[in-house]
């Protein structure tokens, strides 16, 4: 459950408030006792090297690229209308 904050508690605290987001918590600012906004931390990005995913890439197993479009194609059907 998120916790609910006013306006000027907000602007009072707001040092306190972005720790709290920060540590995880979700937080939903009203105005005049309506909800306005809501602050939530942001995930992480997952990051991979260039490096890493050239490695990789040349690790990967070969493919006919015909004939996995041609499985593909057998049992997925390409039409648009279906």
């Amino acid at each position: 459950m998120a916790k609910t904050i006013n306006q000027r508690e907000l602007r009072n605290a707001s040092a306190q408030v972005l720790r709290e987001v920060q540590a995880g918590q979700s937080i939903v600012v009203t105005r005049n006792g309506v909800p306005v906004a809501e602050l939530r931390p942001i995930q992480p990005r997952r990051f991979a090297p260039r490096a890493t995913l050239a490695e990789a890439a040349a690790r990967m197993a070969r493919i006919d690229v015909r004939r996995f479009r041609a499985d593909v194609d057998s049992v997925v059907d390409q039409s648009v209308d279906a």
